[in-house]
C-alpha cells in the first residue's frame, strides 16, 4: 500500500503562506506541514525528521517545499537543505519563493509562443530583482540575448556578471534605465520587453512602448496599479495592441498556476529531485507541449 504524500512547507515569513497551502492541497498533497519563520539553522532538525521517518524506497512520498516572500532567504534555505542530504537520505525539494521561479518561468513561456528565444534580443526590465533575474537566468539558458537594466548600471553589470558566470555564455549585457533616454536606447532592436519591476512601478511609459517599431512581444508581470508598462491590461494574454503582441500579469498567470502544481506534483516521483528555475521552466515546456 503506497504511503501518503506529505508536503513540508519552509516559509522564511512569519505565517506560511495561505497561497501556497492551497495550491499544494489542489495539487494532490495528502498531508501539509507547515513551519514558519524558518532560518538556516533551523533546517537540518526539520529536513532529518522528513528523511528518517520513512524507508528509502518511501521517501519519494514525501518532499519540501520551500516558499516565503524573501527569495534571498529562500535560496538560503534551499542551500542547507541539500546540504544536510547525504546519499539516499533525501527528499525532492522545490523553491518557488514569492512565486518568482514558477512566474518567470510562465513569463519565458509566454515569449515562446510568438518568438524563437534563440538569438531574440530581450530587455528586461527590472532584471536586478527577484523574478528579473530569473526571467533573465531562463532566456540566457535559451540562448537569447538578454539586455538586463537597472536604474542602477553597478546593481545591473553585478547580476549580469552572476548570470554569465553561471550560464558560460556572453548573451547577456548590463543596461541603466534611470532615464528617459536611456530606456529609449535600451529599447533600440528589442524584439521583447519583460517587465518584472516592483507593484505600482510605472517602467515602461505607453508613449516610449509605442515608438518601438521592432517590438514584437510585451510582458507586464506586475498586477498593481499603475502598471509597468502603461497600455497593457493586466488580463491581456497574446493580446495585439499597438502591433505588438502583449501579456498582463493574469494573462501570464493562469500558465504560472499550472506549472506550480505541476512542479509539486513532480515533487513526489522521486526523492532525488531539486525544483530551481531551470526546471521549473521544463516543467512548463512539457504542460505546454502536452496542450
Amino acid at each position: 500500500m503506497s504511503k501518503p504524500n506529505i508536503l513540508i512547507q519552509l516559509d522564511t515569513d512569519a505565517h506560511p503562506s495561505v497561497f501556497d497551502a492551497v495550491v499544494a492541497v489542489d495539487s494532490g498533497v495528502t498531508h501539509l506541514l507547515q513551519y514558519r519563520d524558518v532560518k538556516p539553522e533551523n533546517v537540518r532538525e526539520l529536513v532529518y525528521g522528513a528523511i528518517f521517518t520513512r524507508g528509502v524506497d518511501d521517501l519519494k512520498h514525501t518532499a519540501i517545499f520551500i516558499g516565503g516572500s524573501d527569495v534571498t532567504a529562500g535560496e538560503r534555505l534551499l542551500a542547507k537543505v541539500t546540504e544536510t542530504f547525504f546519499g539516499p537520505m533525501r527528499v525532492s525539494v522545490l523553491l518557488d519563493s514569492n512565486g518568482a521561479n514558477t512566474t518567470a518561468a510562465a513569463a519565458v513561456l509566454a515569449a515562446r509562443q510568438h518568438l524563437p528565444p534563440a538569438g531574440a534580443t530581450v530587455l528586461v526590465l527590472a532584471g536586478t530583482g527577484p523574478v528579473g533575474r530569473r526571467v533573465a537566468q531562463l532566456l540566457v539558458g535559451e540562448n537569447a540575448v538578454v539586455r538586463l537594466a537597472s536604474r542602477a548600471m553597478s546593481k545591473a553589470e553585478e547580476v549580469c556578471t552572476q548570470i554569465g558566470g553561471n550560464n558560460g555564455r556572453a548573451y547577456i549585457t548590463p543596461y541603466s534605465t534611470g532615464s528617459r533616454d536611456e530606456l529609449i536606447a535600451a529599447l533600440q532592436g528589442v524584439q521583447c520587453v519583460i517587465s518584472a519591476g516592483a507593484p505600482g512601478v510605472l517602467m515602461l511609459p505607453e508613449d516610449v512602448r509605442r515608438g518601438c517599431s521592432g517590438l514584437q512581444v510585451a510582458i507586464d508581470l506586475n498586477a498593481v496599479p499603475a502598471l509597468g508598462i502603461a497600455g497593457i491590461a493586466a488580463t491581456d494574454k497574446a493580446k495585439t495592441r499597438d502591433g505588438m503582441v502583449c501579456y498582463g500579469a493574469l494573462g501570464v498567470g493562469g500558465t504560472k498556476m499550472k506549472i506550480h502544481r505541476a512542479a509539486i506534483a513532480q515533487l513526489f516521483t522521486s526523492n532525488g529531485l531539486t525544483l530551481d528555475a531551470p526546471q521549473i521552466l521544463e516543467i512548463g515546456k512539457r504542460l505546454e507541449a502536452s496542450a
